[in-house]
């Protein structure tokens, strides 16, 4: 039964919306390691890394201590096309698990690239172009990323060369197609047109690719082409900080109806959006103003936060890329191609990381078919197809109402939906037909990405 005070979406006016991003590591007493020079191990300058990066971007990922970064009038006029993005209380859900719990999602697919990652995409477009860059270039997973960029580089007029895992080029071809719709180049990694994808290529014949395989592609053809940078869609600061206004909107929302939620859960790849989602909510709990059990979902067959271990590692399959102290599979270990392309990355956010290392969050991991029941649970309730990267975090959200069910207790629980699921339907269909299986690396596995992480003086 809907509760009479609360709505089944909040939405806030534009007046409501954020003006400015939040920076959690101003509040972080343990702030996160820095990015470290691979051929020095000395933290990486301005200077290095405005190699790579454009230059306001870079000084948003070494500033750690300013809490708070205006957002430029231009993005959020574009922010206005569709956000705020509404907080829905699932009242069917809950019907249908017959759970005292109060469950909430912040919604994040109403938008055309169908997901959260247009929230940075628009705002290191903003940057490039305000530097007079002709182009980036990037990697992405299962796509939503680089559908975002394409729609971002196409309305500041940049040109955009992506890198796509090449699992992912050849399940979703839709998604493929709406990049190129927005003037993207898509180029199915590794290729043969890096000199680190032809090295992939002859250590990995056949390889399905990876997000640290792209990486490595996109800041090669980056570092060597005028006029281009490399821009990210996860894992950096940069991007949490972006990403924030997901949290920002939420905890508006739910301050406006007295709301305070118990739990709190994200799927978990490379940090973006379960970063965003936390963000002031971490906050609150960093400065001693209240508590929340914060819970990262993640796939076990790429279990970073559950199975890796805390250290300096390369970003990129390629070892080109800055050591980022994290958790880590190592940047050799190649995931299964399971369905969830965004979540397929080695290691994770040191924001999330140093977090996590510090007690802050805890961390899950679920099976792919459990994941897609949960999918289909949530579809048949909802009324919307869920992104398989969602639908880690919709199957905690379940599972955690269930044992309000048992409990008999009435608790909260906020998940974050970060996009829709239409382009993924060979995965629904795979789990229709019972073609998808549930694969979960061995420790024999996990070794061969463990022993390539750099032994460094860092790592002892």
């Amino acid at each position: 039964m809907q509760d009479k005070n609360i709505p089944y979406k909040i939405y806030l006016d534009e007046n409501e919306a954020p003006r400015s991003w939040y920076n959690v590591r101003a509040d972080m007493k343990n702030k996160p390691a820095p990015l470290l020079n691979p051929g020095t191990l000395k933290p990486m300058t301005a200077e290095e890394l405005g190699a790579v990066f454009c230059g306001e971007l870079v000084k948003q990922e070494l500033d750690d201590t300013t809490a708070y970064f205006e957002i430029p009038e231009k993005i959020r006029e574009f922010y206005k096309m569709y956000r705020p993005s509404p907080l829905v209380r699932a009242y069917c859900l809950e019907k249908r698990l017959d759970t005292p719990a109060k469950i909430y999602y912040k919604f994040e697919g109403n938008n055309t690239s169908g997901s959260h990652k247009l929230n940075s995409a628009i705002a290191q477009a903003y940057y490039a172009k305000e530097q007079g860059l002709k182009g980036v270039t990037t990697e992405t997973g299962a796509g939503q990323w680089g559908t975002a960029l394409s729609m971002a580089c196409s309305y500041f007029d940049l040109d955009c060369r992506v890198y796509m895992v090449k699992v992912s080029y050849e399940q979703k071809p839709f998604r493929r197609e709406v990049m190129r719709t927005y003037g993207a180049s898509v180029t199915p990694s590794p290729s043969d047109l890096t000199e680190v994808g032809r090295k992939i290529l002859k250590l990995h014949p056949g390889t399905t690719g990876s997000l640290g395989c792209a990486i490595s592609e996109a800041v090669e053809t980056a570092t060597k082409t005028e006029g281009y940078r490399y821009v990210l869609g996860s894992v950096l600061a940069q991007v949490l900080l972006h990403q924030s206004v997901i949290g920002l909107e939420t905890k508006t929302a739910m301050d406006k109806y007295g709301i305070k939620p118990d739990i709190i859960i994200g799927c978990a790849g490379g940090g973006s959006n379960l970063g965003g989602l936390i963000s002031p909510f971490m906050g609150e709990k960093l400065r001693g103003e209240a508590d929340y059990r914060i819970i990262a979902v993640e796939p076990a067959s790429c279990p970073s936060f559950t199975r890796g271990r805390y250290k300096y590692d390369f970003c990129d399959t390629g070892m080109v890329c800055p050591l980022a102290k994290m958790y880590t599979l190592g940047s050799g270990f190649i995931p299964a191609p399971n369905h969830a392309g965004g979540l397929r990355y080695h290691g994770m956010s040191s924001i999330l990381s140093q977090l996590y290392d510090d007690g802050y969050m805890e961390a899950i991991s679920v099976k792919q078919t459990d994941v897609f029941k949960a999918a289909e649970q949530f579809a048949r309730a909802e009324g919307i197809l869920p992104a398989p990267e969602s639908s880690h975090a919709i199957k905690a959200a379940i599972d955690e109402a269930l044992k309000c069910k048992e409990t008999g207790e009435e608790k909260t629980i906020l998940f974050g939906l970060t996009g829709t699921g239409y382009f993924d339907m060979v995965a629904y269909e795979k789990f229709h037909d019972n073609l998808m299986d549930d694969y979960i690396p061995t420790d024999e596995d996990l070794k061969v990405g463990f022993d390539g992480i750099p032994d460094i003086p860092m790592n002892k």
